[in-house]
């Protein structure tokens, strides 16, 4: 049987132009757009703490220990006896003063507590009005007010009168051992003097 060369032609044709287009389509799946892709998405732990713990409040230091009464005069800026008034002290004597004080017997002076949040601030008494004490004292570089040298290491609580009158420390553990010379088996008990112990001593360190 003869074949049309003719309509063979186009059979051909045809199926190369089919053959063109599949091959075209799987170049086109090939090479897909970047940009169409999805971006890679990464979700990184949040590993940060929130913080639980709050900082306690700064402490502004220990109080500094005297073990004798030496130590007490070389170190205050004032040593004066007098009495507790309810708005300040009355200085009735002077046993020590630095260079330039202007305080006098009958001055009075304004007394400052310890600075707040000093850890020893609780273990403190309280100077009251109408208690006769000599003080050994430190003063405020920004204001005209005086405070005892670490507390309760810088009072004597007196009793009596004269000389001999008696000088005793105010706390039984935060007080001074001896005059000159620490006690090892004195310390913590507190300690007894007396005034004209007090004058003698503060006279050796002007």
């Amino acid at each position: 049987m003869a074949v049309d060369s003719r309509r063979t032609r186009a059979l051909w044709a045809t199926a190369a132009a089919v053959l063109a287009a599949a091959a075209l389509s799987a170049c086109g799946s090939g090479g897909a757009d970047p940009a169409a892709a999805p971006a890679p998405t990464s979700t990184a732990p949040t590993s940060a703490a929130t913080p639980t713990d709050v900082a306690p409040p700064p402490i502004k230091g220990k109080l500094r220990g005297y073990g004798t009464v030496r130590q007490l005069s070389e170190t205050a800026d004032l040593v004066v006896r007098g009495e507790v008034e309810a708005a300040g002290f009355r200085v009735d004597e002077v046993l020590r003063a630095t260079s330039g004080s202007s305080v006098r017997a009958g001055t009075r002076i304004t007394l400052a507590p310890l600075p707040a949040g000093v850890p020893d601030m609780a273990h403190m008494s309280t100077l009251e009005a109408g208690q006769v004490v000599v003080l050994y004292l430190a003063q405020d570089p920004a204001a005209p007010t005086f405070r005892t040298l670490s507390g309760d290491f810088g009072v004597f609580d007196l009793s009596g009168s004269g000389a001999e009158t008696a000088a005793t420390t105010r706390s039984q553990t935060m007080a001074v051992s001896g005059l000159l010379a620490e006690d090892p088996a004195a310390s913590g008990h507190g300690f007894r003097t007396t005034l004209g112990q007090l004058r003698a001593v503060a006279a050796q360190v002007r």
